[in-house]
């Protein structure tokens, strides 16, 4: 009895763990993994650590840059070593004399070093299976590494681009002041194109491989999730206050946008509203924030609609769509400080990732705030 109960234990330790890596490298679409959520959260908390007496960002950029490789370098040794205990679970239950010499079979299977012979055929095959098991991980890894890489760069070409444009850290009014200042917004259409299929990508992409989002820009003032921020910003204030002629690629780059995010987010435990509106879900950006924003963009001899009350409406309209789950991501990845984004997460010098204690709740006071300042 005790023998059936060890093998079946062995069975549902290693059938886990191979789920735990299809589910990383095999599976394209974002399903959430115990085992990699796990071992993430505890080197997120073991670098909070590191980063709890660190003042200067630059320092803790750099520190944080090791944070995504070394979790997923965990990951092949984590499931190599679950993968043993698992088999030498079977072989016990399979009459090997001793759990040492179980553990010696499973370990000299599993990475093929043949230092302790199996006995009998049931042994023999389990050996095999343990063998190919242990080569298809270590090759999941390999294949699946280059592939990350891949994604990070097309990822970072558009945001290194961004800083040429919307400065450093990016930020939506900066964007628009240089667009009109050199080419009068002629070329946004092209722009507002290019990012909606960088969103697209972003959905794809990091959904399927969530680890890429915690790897980070070279420059330290640069982020995904800062630029992603600046451009639904900068689509939001060119609909609702800059007056010329409406581009609908606008509309579709922002809707694109706060779908990416929101796909992101899910799999980390975020609550994400589907369908928010404003006043009722407040935005992080005040109306006075707006209203200065207008008028650097004025000054700057952008065109802008004279309703003001009815531009802060349609602004906030369309930012409602993204502000929460902006924040929220924001402080998932420890995000470099960027207006109307990171600069109001907390995420600058968070030490408690919201993907640990997620759901957060809006102030009530936020709430009442937003209501008064939409009925102005």
């Amino acid at each position: 009895m005790l023998s059936i109960l060890s093998f079946i234990v062995g069975f549902v330790i290693v059938n886990f763990t191979i789920s735990s890596a299809v589910r990383t490298f095999v599976l394209p679409r974002s399903t959430p993994d115990k085992l990699n959520a796990f071992l993430f959260r505890t080197w997120r908390r073991v670098f909070n650590l590191v980063l709890v007496r660190i003042e200067r960002y630059e320092t803790r950029d750099s520190i944080m840059a090791l944070y995504a490789p070394i979790g997923l370098m965990t990951l092949t040794p984590v499931w190599l070593a679950l993968i043993a205990i698992g088999y030498a679970c079977m072989f016990w239950a399979l009459g090997v004399d001793s759990w040492l010499k179980a553990l010696s079979l499973s370990g000299s299977s599993l990475l093929t070093l043949g230092v302790t012979p199996p006995e009998g055929l049931l042994q023999t095959l389990l050996t095999f299976f343990e063998a190919a098991t242990g080569m298809i991980m270590v090759a999941l890894l390999i294949a699946y590494l280059p592939t990350i890489y891949v994604t990070f760069q097309r990822r970072e070409l558009l945001v290194t681009a961004l800083a040429t444009r919307a400065g450093e850290p990016p930020w939506g009014v900066t964007l628009l002041e240089r667009a009109y200042r050199i080419t009068h917004m002629s070329a946004l259409h092209e722009l507002w194109v290019e990012w909606e299929a960088w969103f697209v990508d972003m959905e794809e992409s990091h959904t399927s491989l969530g680890s890429t989002m915690f790897f980070r820009s070279q420059n330290p003032s640069r982020s995904w999730i800062t630029a992603a921020g600046a451009m639904m910003d900068a689509g939001a204030l060119y609909r609702a206050a800059v007056d010329l002629e409406p581009d609908p690629a606008a509309d579709l780059m922002i809707r694109a946008g706060y779908l990416a995010l929101r796909s992101i987010a899910k799999p980390f435990g975020f609550k994400v509203l589907d369908d928010p509106s404003f006043p009722d879900q407040p935005i992080s950006v005040t109306r006075a924030e707006f209203e200065a924003a207008c008028d650097q963009l004025q000054a700057a001899g952008v065109p802008l609609k004279a309703d003001r009350a009815q531009s802060w409406l349609d602004f906030a309209g369309w930012r409602v769509n993204y502000d929460q789950v902006l924040l929220d991501l924001c402080d998932l990845v420890m995000a470099p400080e960027a207006p109307w984004s990171a600069d109001r997460s907390g995420g600058r010098w968070n030490l408690s990732p919201r993907f640990m204690t997620p759901n957060r709740v809006r102030d009530p006071e936020l709430i009442y705030r937003a209501k008064k300042e939409a009925e102005l």
